[in-house]
């Protein structure tokens, strides 16, 4: 791997970081990225590239909360953490609609919704309902604070809502948020929830790209996919302290409004 293509390795594993967490969608960015800075890898290896590089900032969340995450304790015995377990089963049952919507329409939405356009068309879109939905919000009391109060159908309904981030451009903590906040879920508990979904969620999808690519790796693309992984695993860990922070006082407006403007200089670049 030239200096060249190890340069474009680390800006898109930062922009994989960054946008991973911020619900301004982590694929949507990378592929518009790709578009001015163009890896000199085939077709099928972006494909998987794009989704796999997200398995480093996964891990990132895997890290900072693994004490709310794992549902294992050590003390004098083995202590087992039903809260957490609870928690799990009901990302298991979020994960449903995504898993088999992926499956089924993997292909198509490859072919057909990942370019710039439609990227742009939902960065404006979602930004549109982010403004729209958090200016509601001020009118209305959460009813669902914290992870504890989510129940299965809250757990189902926002995983419906996650089928959203099948297409590039949407965001899948942003659909996730999103339809949070529609049914009463605090911007914390939705945070954290998505960051629970997201663990089962990429890692499903990880695998399908793999098993789709296969495993027969040259030397300078098992580079160019690790390399990717790390920096994105390092720029995750700021995004989230970024995130968890800026939302105990801060709504997700300015977001939205990013968005519109992502989109329409995409849309003006077209």
């Amino acid at each position: 791997m030239n200096i060249l293509e190890l340069i474009k390795v680390i800006i898109i594993g930062i922009v994989e970081g960054i946008t991973e967490w911020l619900p301004i969608s982590s694929t949507g960015h990378m592929l518009l990225v790709d578009e001015f800075l163009q890896l000199n890898m085939s077709e099928a290896f972006k494909e998987m590239f794009f989704v796999v590089i997200q398995l480093g900032a996964i891990l990132a969340v895997v890290v900072m909360f693994w004490g709310k995450m794992f549902p294992f304790g050590f003390r004098e015995k083995p202590i087992i953490k039903k809260d957490i377990f609870s928690i799990w089963f009901k990302v298991l049952v979020a994960c449903i609609p995504s898993g088999i919507m992926g499956v089924l329409f993997d292909d198509f939405l490859e072919a057909h919704f990942g370019t710039p356009v439609v990227i742009a068309a939902m960065l404006i879109f979602y930004g549109v309902l982010f403004i729209v939905i958090e200016a509601w919000n001020k009118k209305r009391k959460s009813r669902v604070n914290t992870l504890a109060e989510i129940n299965y159908k809250t757990a189902f309904t926002i995983g419906m809502f996650q089928v959203l981030s099948l297409i590039p451009g949407t965001s899948r903590s942003g659909a996730t948020i999103i339809g949070a906040l529609i049914i009463g879920v605090s911007r914390v508990a939705a945070a954290e929830f998505s960051f629970f979904l997201a663990i089962p969620t990429m890692f499903g999808a990880s695998a399908f790209k793999l098993l789709k690519f296969g495993f027969d790796f040259t030397g300078t693309e098992l580079l160019t996919l690790v390399f990717g992984m790390v920096v994105a695993f390092l720029v995750s860990i700021l995004a989230i302290k970024f995130l968890m922070g800026y939302i105990k006082k801060h709504d997700f407006r300015a977001f939205g409004w990013y968005r519109i403007v992502l989109g329409v200089i995409v849309l003006l670049y077209c």
